[in-house]
């Protein structure tokens, strides 16, 4: 296709669909906006109207105001706009999480947002407990994240992580210490809620967590009880508590609260070498809601596409791999990318870990 009958392009405001008239979350407000998911860096305030996922609609209202002129549609469920007839599939991120399937005249495109697929093979207990997991469109050309789209990056099975978790938390629960774990507090906090033991001891969330934890038990997905530390009068407990709070409440005064706590970040980023010690905890778990390399490589597969477009994460590398598999590819630059596994200065890898991915990527 020419770039002139391209289904989806760039725009200032965003990646832009001329046939159909919207944009794709776009980031400055425009009239009419379909959103993938609730994240800060796909779904913004100022546009006219929204249309997203129906499971989306109460972190998105919750986010962005119960005022927002919102249409949701059910996974699979189709709307027509100026001939361009547009439906929404699991995307396996977080809740409500989906990929933008487009169809005018024959011609099929996928926008997949952001999304979750670990492993080279399919395996339910690698799914993203929190949510509807990944469903493969097939498409003409497919829009892909790469925000782990280096060879380094392969997820753990799920159960190694949560143990390592658990074995963490209750080690420190017998010393009488509270173990703070940091994550977005929309997707992973709710994520490592879904994945450790509660029979270990108390589950303490920051506010910022339990708004979204509503939205996720309101949508039907089964989380542990959870304390608000100020509704603790048995001090004593707290010293046994998991503690899930986002990123922004390290260093905090809400944080002092629990003594002197044992520390750790759950991120896809841990993988690198360094992190850690630039985020000063004590542990790092290595949690992603995003696809591993493996994962990115069945999910594209999976679409059957022959055109692949690759957004935020490490472009380049997957335009080349995606060459080297006789696909055509290119890049869309994007406003995306500060999200649940985005920390600062984390993109500033070591020199090591950069040749180490290059080289594998190019081998």
């Amino acid at each position: 296709m020419s770039a002139r009958s391209d289904l989806v392009v760039q725009r200032p405001e965003g990646l832009y669909c001329p046939a159909g008239d919207f944009w794709i979350d776009p980031w400055r407000p425009v009239p009419h906006a379909v959103i993938t998911h609730a994240h800060a860096d796909h779904a913004r305030g100022g546009h006219g109207a929204y249309l997203a996922s129906a499971p989306s609609e109460g972190v998105l209202r919750a986010r962005l105001g119960d005022d927002i002129a919102l249409t949701t549609l059910r996974y699979g469920e189709t709307i027509e706009r100026h001939g361009v007839r547009v439906s929404l599939h699991p995307a396996g991120h977080v809740l409500g999480s989906a990929q933008v399937r487009i169809e005018h005249r024959g011609e099929v495109w996928v926008a997949s947002g952001d999304y979750h697929v670990a492993g080279l093979h399919d395996d339910a207990r690698e799914h993203n407990a929190t949510c509807t997991p990944f469903e493969p469109v097939r498409c003409h050309c497919f829009i892909t994240e790469s925000t782990f789209g280096l060879p380094i990056y392969r997820w753990a099975p799920q159960r190694e992580t949560f143990a390592a978790i658990d074995a963490w938390w209750r080690a420190n629960a017998a010393e009488g210490r509270a173990s703070l774990i940091l994550g977005y507090a929309f997707g992973k906090a709710q994520r490592i809620l879904a994945g450790v033991d509660a029979g270990i001891g108390p589950i303490v969330v920051h506010g910022a967590v339990e708004t979204l934890n509503r939205a996720y038990r309101a949508a039907g997905v089964a989380l542990p009880p959870t304390l608000n530390v100020l509704d603790v009068t048995d001090k004593t407990l707290l010293r046994r508590a998991l503690v899930v709070a986002p990123p922004s409440a390290q260093h905090t005064p809400w944080v002092r609260r629990f003594g002197d706590p044992s520390d750790a970040f759950a991120s896809g980023w841990m993988q690198l070498r360094g992190t850690r010690r630039r985020r000063g905890v004590d542990r790092g778990f290595v949690l992603s809601d995003h696809a591993d390399w493996p994962g990115l490589q069945r999910a594209i597969g999976a679409t059957g596409a022959q055109r692949v477009i690759v957004t935020h994460g490490y472009e380049a590398v997957m335009v080349r791999w995606l060459e080297d598999q006789g696909l055509e590819a290119d890049a869309f630059a994007t406003e995306y990318g500060v999200d649940d596994d985005e920390l600062p200065g984390v993109r500033d890898a070591t020199a090591a870990d950069e040749a180490l991915a290059h080289d594998e990527a190019t081998s």
